[in-house]
């Protein structure tokens, strides 16, 4: 079963999808519109390139401490939180244990982000790895 599948049938579990790492192709489940997943994929883009900045940023000031490679993300809001792993996201009721079952899930059927992160999601999505990236 698809990761997105499921995530839907937890129940808390307002909308999951997945994103590309160019942030021109998404998809999802849930109760989003087009737009709203659009701006979703967007702003999940955002995020993990930032993270995986800042981590490299304290990597280089604290070397082989456990901060890379990042596997991901969370956002907790007011009453929505936003999780991404790799290159999927999730957003949720904000419940008790909910995010721990969605967090499982998704460590479980992604699994490992490698170190270089435009690597891996270039990967994800058919494109040749050995050329160059830049």
């Amino acid at each position: 079963m698809h990761i997105v599948k499921q995530l839907m049938v937890i129940p808390g579990v307002v909308a999951a999808g997945e994103y590309a790492y160019r942030g021109d192709r998404f998809s999802y489940e849930g109760a989003l519109t087009d737009e709203f997943a659009r701006m979703a994929s967007i702003l999940c883009r955002a995020n993990t390139l930032s993270v995986n900045m800042q981590a490299e940023i304290f990597d280089s000031f604290a070397e082989n401490i456990g901060c890379r490679p990042v596997q991901g993300w969370i956002a907790h809001g007011d009453q929505i939180t936003i999780c991404a792993v790799g290159n999927y996201f999730a957003f949720i009721e904000n419940r008790d244990e909910l995010l721990n079952d969605v967090m499982t899930i998704m460590r479980a059927k992604v699994g490992d982000v490698h170190d270089d992160l435009l690597v891996n999601l270039y990967a994800k999505l058919g494109g040749d790895t050995r050329e160059a990236l830049y």
